[in-house]
């Protein structure tokens, strides 16, 4: 990811209502989350839910996708993952113990598949 792209990702989720939509979204992975049904949970009025639902999209973190009458919104969990990436890329000047705190935070809630011999 270059520092624009992060910037602009990073500019997206400094502010409350879109940083809570981010994670609401990222919880409803895989099948995402209909936009009236996101402002409904977040108790924001439609109208603004979808200005906030255009700059995470602008920013790459969400896409949309219609479904009949409906615009479901998913979290881009491979954006999420090049954004943690590029923040802790060249973590702890190469230390990777130094990082183990973080990597066993982040181990529980996904946890590496299992590759079968």
């Amino acid at each position: 990811m270059e520092q624009e792209n992060a910037i602009l990702a990073l500019a997206a989720l400094a502010q409350s209502t879109r940083l809570e939509t981010f994670r609401l979204l990222v919880e409803q992975e895989p099948e995402g989350m209909a936009a009236g049904d996101i402002a409904r949970t977040l108790a924001v009025p439609q109208n603004t839910m979808s200005a906030h639902l255009n700059v995470l999209s602008r920013a790459g973190l969400v896409t949309s996708e219609r479904r009949s009458r409906l615009i479901v919104y998913r979290a881009d969990v491979a954006r999420l993952r090049d954004l943690t990436l590029f923040l802790v890329k060249d973590c702890c000047g190469g230390d990777a113990s130094l990082c183990a705190p973080l990597i066993a935070e982040l181990t529980p809630c996904c946890p590496p598949l299992k590759v079968s011999p």
